[in-house]
């Protein structure tokens, strides 16, 4: 999982570089763990996860609610760093980063952890960075690019999303860690039949990014025959409203569901008795809904973008469609239908495929990130 191997003991090193045998002090400044979405679940994972040889504090940077209410919540955060970089003995600074406000927010931190000369790890997440980056103006780069090479390692999720940063962004090569988004793996994963009724599902932000409406016209444009044979169930928040509208409007009341947003306990109900997941995003980092699906050994049906061309091969543990191609993801969609047989050898191989990026090994790359961040400045 990690490009790179660190040969330092799980022991602390003081200011004085001498080996302490405590954690290490790590601080984690990340969104509340309450907010929806992928980072979130990261962050949960890891604070459930995390090693005996680490210490994780966290301070979080982000809340939804009104811009009064985010604004106080990041104020906190940057007092909150400032008063423990002064009255703690903090190790590892670690941050979490997506795109748009959050990289101003996060470049801030940034800035005042290299004042008081910390190792700075920086984890991104942000699936629309490329974008962001892309449409700002060439001072703007250059001062984003200025700031982010002060942190010591910065984590992305695949190896395209290394080449960008390095060749475009203009960080080390050797700072840069590729590290994949971890999964939880359930110990039971159900035996699905290969006949019967086929239940598509997708879990996200509902919304042309996540190609939630491109997935409904798709079910739409399957023979009725063959539809009478599936059912689809869209979870999520976002543009609810405006899906159900697309559904009435195709008379698929019936045949597709929108639960809305769904907790973690539901979430694993969903996907213990879904048949197959799809995802048809226009862009992403490395969805965590992907690496659940293929953890509860469900094939997958997405689109070649960010980390999941090298995590998903074709016709191996998954399908791959152009984003925005209906009549691909259709045809895709149908093909599993009519074939069950395919459906059980995909899911198995995704589950496969899944098994070493378990929660639990991640953590122990994530130490060893920390650490080399660690060496690297003493």
């Amino acid at each position: 999982m990690l490009d790179e191997k660190i040969s330092v003991q799980p022991q602390r090193f003081d200011s004085r570089m001498q080996n302490v045998a405590t954690p290490l002090q790590v601080l984690m400044l990340c969104p509340d763990v309450k907010v929806k979405g992928g980072i979130s679940s990261v962050v949960n994972l890891i604070l459930q996860e995390a090693s005996p040889e680490v210490n994780i504090q966290s301070l979080f940077t982000h809340v939804e609610g009104s811009p009064l209410l985010r604004l106080r919540v990041f104020s906190q955060a940057v007092v909150g760093l400032l008063w423990k970089l002064l009255s703690e003995d903090i190790d590892v600074v670690y941050i979490h980063m997506s795109q748009r406000g959050s990289t101003i927010r996060k470049s801030i931190l940034v800035l005042i952890a290299a004042l008081f000369q910390k190792p700075i790890v920086m984890h991104t997440h942000g699936s629309e960075f490329r974008q962001f980056y892309g449409s700002l103006p060439l001072v703007a780069q250059r001062c984003l690019s200025w700031v982010l090479r002060r942190c010591t390692r910065f984590i992305v999720l695949s190896d395209s999303w290394k080449t960008f940063y390095t060749e475009t962004v203009g960080l080390s090569p050797k700072s840069v860690v590729v590290l994949s988004n971890p999964v939880k793996l359930p110990q039971d994963v159900p035996l699905r039949s290969t006949t019967g009724k086929v239940t598509f599902l997708f879990l996200g932000r509902i919304g042309k990014r996540k190609g939630a409406f491109d997935l409904i016209q798709a079910y739409a444009a399957i023979p009725t025959a063959l539809r009478n044979q599936a059912h689809l169930i869209v979870a999520g928040d976002g543009e609810v409203e405006e899906a159900r509208q697309l559904v009435n409007s195709l008379g698929l009341q019936d045949a597709v569901s929108l639960p809305g947003w769904v907790g973690v306990e539901q979430r694993d109900q969903l996907l213990a008795s879904a048949d197959v997941f799809v995802l048809p995003s226009y862009n992403e980092g490395l969805p965590m809904s992907v690496l659940e699906a293929m953890g509860w050994g469900l094939p997958v049906i997405t689109t070649p973008v960010g980390g999941i061309p090298e995590l998903i091969t074709p016709k191996q543990n998954g399908l791959l469609v152009p984003p925005g191609d209906v009549e691909q993801l259709s045809a895709a969609m149908q093909f599993l239908v009519q074939d069950g047989a395919e459906r059980q050898v995909l899911g198995c191989r995704a589950r496969e495929h899944v098994v070493p990026l378990d929660i639990r090994a991640y953590c122990v790359s994530l130490v060893d990130v920390y650490y080399a961040a660690l060496k690297s400045m003493l």
